[in-house]
């Protein structure tokens, strides 16, 4: 369809000033995401099929159409109810179709109208209409004329904030006189949702509409305020930023003619000074030099600028070429250490080995050496006494439930609040490249979604590799060879094997009666004493009540609760002096539980007979050995073999060999044939909420269960570790000297150890061995006639399935220290 002339628009225009006759049936055109209110000129893209119909309908007739909101925007092909009824009857001023057979018109309202009924022609919609006309009034209140009044106002407010503000709008707003042609003008105009503008259009009453429309054009104003002050801050900040860095320039320009320095240029000079001075090797001297250069051409304010001074910081800063000269007289080390640790000849030999070395090689690289042991046995302490023999830095690092790879290696500087890790920061800290640097509970490190730390640790703890050790953060290789790392563990089961491999391992086992009498009369007495401000006179406890604290009132490997004992002692008697009584003191096993109160661990050896079924084994564990007691005993039952005492797989898989070693030598013990199928066995291993588990309790499940079967008591002073096999053969262990010392705690006697663990008797303290009869044994014969008797055990009426060669006598038979 072609466009209207000039002459048909004036006189088209001309025709909406008059009155037009409005038919009742008209063509319907659904628009979405507007409203038209009366006297509103409105341009519309005509792009669906009923919409081009309707308006070739309103064109080859009068050129009326109603104009009516669909309710949902996003439907395609709008139903009757996906339309409001209340529309606007308006009239096509001009028509223009494009090339892709689409229209697009102008249109204006002439009234407002509702859908009384649809009726459907071919492609189109038509709707009869009724005329929908505003409520009369009589005359407008003072109270209208002041709302009129304020919208004009705001009106001008909002338009002169957009810019868009010019006298004739002003002439045209004063000129409107009608309440309803105000609001419908105002909410033309005014950038209101679909459901707000709807329901503007469908109220009736002029004044009531006028106020709805007041209340918009508030929120709009207090809207277009706000919006015009944040683009305001906006423009400022920007105009300053740029005002500043112009004046910046030109102030560098003049300091740079009057032959003076500005504050950047003076900066770059003191960090050229810095790097200088800190003689970095040839790569970290580079990578500085290239980050001062861009330094050096950035703004001083940017974030940039921050992030490159805090590494440049860090360069400087650590102890490329620094290092502490080592005090290598091994006399004087050896007293120190000494002077610190009680014991503990093996490590303290291992140390002056090292230090030996040293002297003859100074360019030997740094030993990385593990301490494993239970709590309080000195492992951290033992560091420093290192660090202080060697002349040395100290810095100690705890390494328990770290998890994140980031903290040994670092973050990279690309991430906000970037750092270097913890062996960096430590150098760092501690100002020389050599210092011994500990890393407190190894065993204790985890991993997640994170990295995993001890993969991180692993090129930070091989000699081979450190010396070009890469922190994510420097980016740059940094010597580590110089450091001497010391590692901490309670178990080194949980270290990764590589991590393992890596370190030489050094047991602390822990410390006999005598030594800690010794060591609480040397360091942790007097340490004590100073502690809690008495004098060394004020205090005197005697060998028997010291030895009386360390048996009834701790149970531990270490030293820890010992001096916590000694701490409550210390502390009764700080108080007593403050309350004027005088002194000395003298603490006796007689006046013991007046500061102490009642023992807290008595001896285990609770039974003061031997009994049927009762066997005493040994264990290891993370804090040292302790003693554990096996219970065997039959009841009627169908055979059946019963194990509890939440033991792991490898101790109910040693009572099962036990079980069946009994039942397969049933006749040596005198044991008829069908006894065992009327009755069930039940092994039974105390302390039933502590797990346990390990290979070194087959002996002591055997020798109870034998002393169940025959009903013969087990020797209540005898203790046993050992594993035991179908065959009888006792096979070796682990963890010797914990043991021992555990069953020297517990007042065992005698020791039954595997033959092939007779040479681990030498690490064994002299003292308990000679309060501890070690017997070695092959067999669980030899078991048995130690334990329970050498009478017990028929000849064999078959032929032993063990040698003449590695056979052993009946009698007990034992290895002493003495």
């Amino acid at each position: 369809m072609a466009e209207t002339d000039k002459d048909d628009l004036v006189s088209l225009l001309e025709d909406t000033d008059g009155k037009i006759d409005i038919p009742e049936i008209m063509p319907l055109l659904p628009v979405r995401d507007v409203v038209i209110f009366i006297d509103m000129v409105l341009p519309l893209f005509i792009g669906r099929d009923r919409s081009v119909k309707a308006v070739d309908k309103s064109m080859g007739g009068d050129r009326l159409l109603f104009l009516s909101t669909q309710k949902d925007p996003s439907i395609e092909d709008p139903k009757p109810d996906d339309i409001y009824r209340m529309g606007t009857i308006c009239r096509i001023l001009r028509i223009l179709k494009l090339p892709d057979g689409h229209f697009k018109v102008l249109v204006q309202g002439l009234e407002k109208g509702r859908i009384k009924r649809f009726t459907s022609h071919k492609g189109y919609y038509s709707v009869k209409v009724e005329v929908v006309k505003d409520k009369p009034f009589e005359k407008l209140e003072l109270e209208h004329q002041a709302l009129m009044r304020n919208i004009r106002e705001n009106c001008e407010k909002i338009l002169t904030i957009r810019g868009e503000y010019s006298s004739e709008i002003g002439i045209l707003l004063e000129e409107i006189e009608h309440p309803g042609k105000l609001a419908d003008l105002v909410s033309s105009n005014l950038k209101l949702k679909i459901e707000e503008a709807q329901g503007l259009l469908e109220l009736s009453d002029p004044l009531e509409r006028l106020q709805k429309v007041n209340d918009y054009l508030t929120r709009e104003v207090e809207l277009s305020v706000m919006q015009a002050k944040i683009q305001s801050n906006v423009r400022d900040e920007i105009s300053k930023s740029q005002r500043d860095y112009f004046l910046r320039e030109q102030v560098r320009a003049i300091n740079k003619e009057l032959g003076e320095f500005d504050d950047r240029v003076e900066e770059v000079g003191e960090y050229k000074n810095l790097l200088k001075r800190a003689k970095l090797p040839a790569e970290a001297a580079k990578e500085a030099d290239k980050q001062l250069r861009r330094l050096e051409q950035m703004h001083p304010d940017s974030s940039e600028a921050s992030v490159i001074r805090t590494y440049l910081d860090w360069i400087i800063e650590l102890p490329w070429s620094k290092s502490t000269k080592d005090k290598i007289d091994i006399k004087a080390a050896k007293t120190i250490l000494d002077s610190h640790h009680y014991g503990l000849d093996k490590v303290k030999d291992r140390v002056l080995e090292y230090l030996s070395v040293r002297v003859l090689n100074p360019n030997k690289k740094g030993q990385i050496l593990c301490f494993a042991g239970p709590p309080g046995v000195g492992k951290t302490s033992l560091g420093q006494a290192i660090a202080k023999a060697m002349n040395r830095k100290f810095f100690r690092m705890s390494l328990g439930g770290i998890r994140d790879e980031a903290e040994i290696r670092g973050h990279r500087r690309t991430y906000i609040g970037a750092m270097p890790g913890r062996i960096i920061q430590g150098l760092k800290q501690c100002g020389s490249n050599n210092p011994v640097f500990m890393m407190d509970e190894i065993d204790k490190i985890g991993s997640d979604f994170r990295g995993d730390p001890s993969s991180a640790l692993l090129e930070a703890l091989d000699p081979e590799q450190n010396a070009n050790f890469s922190d994510h953060y420097l980016n740059l290789p940094y010597d580590l060879s110089n450091v001497m790392f010391i590692l901490t563990a309670n178990v080194i089961d949980t270290i990764p094997s590589a991590l393992l491999d890596r370190m030489e391992v050094l047991n602390l086992s822990g410390y006999t009666l005598e030594e800690k009498t010794a060591i609480a009369e040397t360091f942790l007495l007097p340490r004590q004493i100073k502690e809690n401000g008495l004098k060394k006179k004020d205090i005197t406890i005697s060998p028997g009540a010291l030895q009386q604290i360390i048996e009834e009132y701790t149970c531990e490997s270490g030293l820890r609760n010992l001096e916590r004992e000694l701490a409550a002692i210390c502390r009764k008697l700080a108080r007593k002096i403050a309350e004027k009584e005088k002194g000395p003191f003298q603490i006796t096993k007689t006046n013991l539980q007046q500061f102490l109160g009642t023992p807290k661990f008595m001896p285990e050896m609770d039974q003061e007979e031997s009994q049927v079924g009762l066997s005493t084994g040994l264990a290891w564990t993370s804090v040292g050995g302790e003693v554990l007691y096996i219970e065997a005993t039959l009841l009627d039952g169908k055979g059946e073999l019963i194990i509890t005492g939440q033991i792991g797989d490898i101790m109910q898989e040693s009572a099962r060999a036990a079980v069946t070693y009994a039942r397969s030598h049933r006749e040596r013990f005198g044991i008829k044939k069908d006894y065992f199928e009327n009755r069930d066995i039940h092994i039974h291993v105390p302390a039933g909420a502590i797990p346990k588990d390990g290979p070194s309790a087959g002996i002591a499940m055997a020798t109870a269960l034998i002393s169940a079967l025959t009903n013969r008591p087990v020797n209540t002073e005898v203790a046993m570790t050992g594993e035991i096999t179908l065959r009888g053969r006792v096979l070796p262990i682990g963890g010797l000297r914990e043991k021992s010392l555990g069953a020297l705690r517990a007042g065992i006697k005698t020791i039954i150890i595997p033959e092939k663990n007779k040479n681990d008797l030498a690490e064994i303290p002299k003292n308990v061995k000679r309060k501890i009869k070690f017997c070695p044994v092959s067999t669980i014969d030899e078991v048995i006639a130690i334990a329970i008797g050498e009478d017990l055990i028929q000849p064999e009426s078959a032929k032993s399935p063990k040698s003449k060669k590695n056979k052993r006598p009946n009698p007990p038979g034992g290895v002493s220290g003495s």
